[in-house]
């Protein structure tokens, strides 16, 4: 069973029931949906769908919205784009005409005052790169460094050490209120600080979706420590993390975030231009499988998609062609060790003093259940969990053993879509621990997920428990 789990974005090229259908069969575990692209009701529609035929499989498949943030964009280049060559010299101003390839217009009203002589302008996603001369009456003259095709409405960075708009923005809040109900994750765009994402848990309301923290920039990496106290999940988005840092930090940066985020218990999603190439070819570079593998070895929860499957011309075969790289990544189980060693995933994910109680009685159990599975040579470790937190703590041990997250709330299913190595299952409620126990085992039976004659360990709280801890370790032979 493969341990990694598969974000995939839907759009233009996976809209319709048989495209996403065939995502579904070739491992799609959680659907991301770009709210920068679109309409509301267009994806209200879509979330529906994929709903729908995830239920008819069976599955319990995950839902990210991904709120668009304060993205500046440059205003639209003519049909088939411009090209601009290096030591061209052009100007920027503050506008939302059309863009040509001597003056590009740009929607950020202090554009001019948040950029200074020998600061870089990224246009695209790094695509071309600009060096900015003088400010001149409000407008930015500028000098190409390195050239290339601009097409559309390409996005343009700005110094993110001067240019700090408000996070979430009002189209944010807007999307919030629309579409974040609709979903199990949304993730926060150009996040900084974790009081941006204390705004966004409030905006949505008590028992709302769980929160994605996008680490793209400087600040967020430095602030790190504070967002993940935080965020229930983090993305490392190296497409704009590349561009706010210096692209030799990158791979280093990945590596730290990784490792913070499986310390914590926290699910950690690694995303942007991981088979990029796909979006035309049938095959990824030999380059981006190495990539996708090494952030297996690094021990990411999940590997995403992005245009590969939103405009690209096989989404399926990119879905399932990550799922082949991540699975042969797994059985590498020397690398995995490396990777992920028990001296490091063993730590407290917090200080003592710093956790609640129950808290600690929750890691000290799943700890305990890791230890019991490797000694034991269990065959799976099922966790019966409200709100899934007990069974993401035992994700962050990474188990060898198959990893069942058995729930009550099918919304706590859907969210541990995204945990590394997790079969969600919803189960039923249960009177007493001893009905719990079996009655979990018979269901992890009959969806096929044990076998008759293997042992397991079973995770669970008191239904009665004042706690609401995990305090029940039961190793059980299924006869």
């Amino acid at each position: 069973m493969r341990r990694t789990k598969i974000v995939a974005t839907l759009g233009p090229a996976s809209d319709s029931p048989e495209l996403i259908n065939a995502m579904l069969d070739a491992g799609m575990d959680v659907a991301r949906f770009g709210l920068a692209h679109g309409t509301p009701d267009g994806h209200a529609e879509r979330i529906a769908l994929v709903r729908e035929l995830a239920e008819k499989r069976g599955r319990s498949v995950g839902i990210l919205a991904d709120l668009p943030g304060p993205k500046v964009r440059a205003g639209e280049f003519p049909d088939g784009g411009v090209f601009l060559a290096e030591g061209d010299v052009l100007t920027l101003s503050t506008g939302d005409g059309p863009s040509d390839g001597h003056r590009i217009n740009v929607d950020e009203p202090l554009l001019a005052d948040v950029v200074n002589p020998g600061d870089t302008i990224v246009l695209g996603d790094g695509t071309v790169t600009l060096e900015a001369k003088a400010i001149v009456d409000g407008v930015v003259q500028a000098e190409v460094r390195s050239g290339g095709r601009l097409m559309g409405r390409p996005g343009v960075h700005l110094p993110s050490d001067r240019w700090q708009p408000p996070v979430p923005t009002d189209q944010d809040l807007k999307l919030i209120e629309s579409v974040g109900p609709l979903a199990d994750w949304v993730a926060v765009s150009f996040v900084r600080r974790a009081d941006e994402l204390v705004k966004v848990r409030e905006a949505l309301g008590d028992g709302g979706p769980r929160l994605v923290a996008k680490v793209e920039t400087r600040a967020a990496v430095d602030h790190l420590d504070e967002l993940l106290a935080v965020a229930d999940g983090v993305m490392v988005a190296r497409g704009d993390l590349g561009i706010d840092c210096p692209i030799e930090d990158v791979p280093y940066l990945q590596k730290r975030i990784i490792g913070a985020c499986v310390d914590r218990g926290i699910p950690v999603i690694t995303a942007t231009q991981m088979l990029e190439s796909m979006i035309t070819a049938p095959t990824p570079t030999r380059a981006e499988a190495s990539d996708v593998a090494n952030a297996v070895y690094d021990g990411t929860d999940a590997v995403m998609l992005s245009a590969e499957t939103a405009i690209g011309h096989d989404p399926a075969l990119a879905v399932r062609t990550m799922a082949r790289i991540a699975e042969r990544a797994e059985r590498a189980g020397d690398l995995a060790d490396r990777a992920v060693p028990l001296s490091r995933v063993r730590r407290s994910p917090q200080p003592a003093p710093a956790r609640s109680t129950a808290a600690a009685v929750t890691v000290a159990m799943t700890r305990a259940a890791g230890q019991a599975a490797a000694e034991l040579d269990l065959d799976a470790i099922v966790c019966c969990t409200r709100s899934g937190r007990t069974v993401r703590a035992m994700a962050g041990l990474r188990p060898r053993c198959p990893l069942i997250g058995a729930s009550p709330s099918a919304t706590t299913s859907k969210q541990l879509a995204l945990s590394w190595g997790v079969e969600p299952l919803v189960v039923g409620e249960y009177r007493s621990t001893d009905e719990m126990v079996w009655c979990v085992v018979e269901a992890s039976v009959d969806r096929g997920l044990i076998r008759h004659g293997s042992t397991v360990a079973v995770l669970a709280g008191a239904p009665d428990s004042p706690t609401n801890a995990t305090d029940v370790l039961r190793i059980v032979s299924v006869r």
